[in-house]
């Protein structure tokens, strides 16, 4: 029974074995069609998607190698980048070594020659005392032998060309400024040790001319040398300091000149100041022009042109600088003001030292005070001034120096004896007011044409102007000796001075119609580049930067298409 059981039940596994194989075959055949389908599928998917991915990894391994390379253009461009601001940190440090070292010594000689200049009313005073007492000159003479030693100062043009256009050992401002020194320390050695130089007037006349040459090509030099070095280095304004040190050497030369001249004959007095021109001579020697940061011209410049040729370059670029209405309308302005004047300084002197008896103490006093009026006045408008406007600024002035000659009038009539003011403390307060505002007149149209002169024509337009304003106080000092002359002024009749004066007065305030002249403010450097800027350098200057800013948006297109 167990076994029939045992039997049976092997047979039903059986069948069920039996059956099973053939599920299972037909099952497993199934799975391995749909697996060899799906396999088959996934292998043509893949393929089709290695295929398809193949581009964008090429395109991937493009971008990581110009990435790279970016990279490392950027780094290679920072290392030079550093470089290169290392090399300008140095240069600039050596370049402001340089430049501190130019400017100590453009102090020193510049503001020794300006002082030494204001100083020369020392042997000056010395000199016009004694023609006055000790020659015993007219007025008129004395007036006349005073304004014909500034005929030398009228060729300044002649020197600033001179000066432009010929170097003399690679400079072109430090030789003249030692040539000029040279005549100078010649004319009062020669006044000081030749007894007949003194007494005869002709030859004192002849060395006081040379001195004045000398004087005028020193000027000329340091003018244009401050013009240069003050456009070179981008400070305006340099000239209200050239006017200090005038004034501080003026102020000097009068404190001290009355008292030597007390004291010491006027030979000793020339001596003085002889050394004190061989000193400026030492400071020029020591001077060297390239150390100053003043552009020297290039070797082929000088092979190629000759002197004529640059002499012809030059003065045509000086008058095509003074066509200019910008320089030509305040030049006549200022010009015509000294002119119609007629000056009675030597009618003036005369009477207050021969009439009034004042002594040369009280002389040189009058002079310091005006000198210190001067140098307050210069300072104040450094600060304060230049802000305001040039042709109210200059009306003023014109108005005041009109009033101040009616002081010489208070003085001839006495007038301040009346309110207890004695002659001594009158004329040095006030007789020196005159002298002083007409100086000051100067310094505004000074930084007016410094501004506007054109770059190489400095010592040209500085000299032509120089020489311009010298000779319109020759003809007024001409024109007085006239009106002294026509007024019957001589060392014993001083009744005609009255009239002279009031005459003064009157012609003081005629330029007043005229003021429009005179330009409204100082002209702004960068406006005035503008402005000299020809139509087709500004058409250029567009076409410029429309070039180049097209050239940027291409680059910045073609970089952005590499990106993508």
């Amino acid at each position: 029974m167990i076994h029939l059981a045992i039997s049976s039940s092997s047979q039903t596994n059986q069948f069920m074995f039996m059956n099973k194989p053939s599920l299972h075959k037909h099952h497993k055949t199934k799975h391995l069609k749909s697996s060899i389908i799906k396999c088959s599928q996934h292998h043509n998917n893949s393929r089709n998607f290695i295929e398809k991915q193949e581009p964008t990894f090429m395109v991937d391994t493009h971008q990581r190698f110009v990435v790279r390379e970016t990279k490392k253009k950027k780094e290679e461009e920072k290392g030079v980048l550093y470089e290169k601001e290392e090399k300008k940190i140095k240069g600039t440090n050596s370049s402001t070594n340089v430049s501190q070292i130019g400017s100590k010594q453009m102090l020193i000689l510049c503001g020794f020659g300006y002082w030494l200049q204001g100083f020369r009313c020392f042997p000056w005073l010395a000199l016009n005392f004694h023609m006055a007492s000790n020659l015993n000159l007219d007025p008129s003479i004395l007036q006349l032998v005073q304004y014909s030693a500034n005929l030398p100062m009228v060729a300044k043009p002649l020197y600033g060309i001179l000066s432009d256009v010929i170097y003399i050992g690679g400079a072109h401002r430090i030789p003249y400024i030692v040539i000029g020194v040279l005549l100078q320390i010649f004319a009062w050695n020669y006044l000081a040790f030749i007894p007949a130089a003194r007494e005869v007037l002709t030859i004192l006349v002849a060395a006081v001319l040379l001195s004045n040459l000398g004087a005028s090509i020193t000027e000329v030099a340091k003018d244009a040398l401050v013009a240069e070095y003050g456009k070179k280095q981008k400070i305006g304004g340099l000239q209200s300091y050239a006017f200090m040190a005038l004034a501080a050497g003026g102020i000097l030369g009068n404190l001290i000149g009355g008292y030597f001249l007390l004291k010491l004959p006027p030979r000793i007095m020339f001596i003085i100041f002889s050394s004190l021109l061989s000193l400026q001579l030492a400071i020029s020697f020591s001077t060297r022009e390239d150390s100053l940061g003043i552009p020297q011209p290039s070797s082929e410049n000088l092979a190629t042109k000759s002197i004529s040729e640059n002499i012809r370059k030059q003065a045509s670029d000086l008058f095509t600088a003074i066509s200019d209405k910008s320089i030509s309308r305040p030049l006549l302005w200022i010009v015509g003001s000294i002119a119609m004047v007629p000056m009675l300084t030597g009618s003036v002197f005369c009477y207050q030292t021969q009439c009034l008896n004042l002594d040369p103490m009280i002389i040189g006093w009058a002079r310091v005070i005006g000198q210190l009026m001067l140098f307050s006045g210069t300072v104040l408008y450094n600060r304060f001034w230049k802000k305001f406007p040039m042709r109210n600024l200059i009306g003023a002035v014109q108005i005041l120096y009109a009033s101040s000659l009616l002081l010489d009038l208070v003085l001839v009539q006495q007038i301040n004896l009346k309110f207890g003011i004695p002659n001594e403390v009158f004329a040095p307060c006030f007789s020196g007011l005159a002298e002083v505002l007409a100086q000051f007149k100067l310094l505004p149209f000074s930084v007016l044409f410094a501004s506007l002169c054109p770059k190489g024509c400095e010592g040209s337009l500085t000299s032509f102007l120089a020489s311009a304003l010298i000779l319109s106080s020759i003809v007024s000092g001409f024109l007085g000796v006239g009106l002294a002359s026509l007024l019957g002024i001589t060392s014993g009749n001083y009744s005609g001075l009255t009239v002279g004066i009031l005459i003064q007065f009157v012609a003081a305030l005629l330029p007043l119609k005229w003021i429009s002249s005179v330009p409204m403010s100082q002209p702004d450097s960068e406006k005035q580049k503008r402005k000299s800027m020809s139509r087709r350098a500004r058409r250029n200057r567009r076409v410029g930067k429309v070039v180049i800013g097209s050239i940027n948006a291409y680059r910045r297109e073609r970089e952005w298409e590499s990106q993508r």
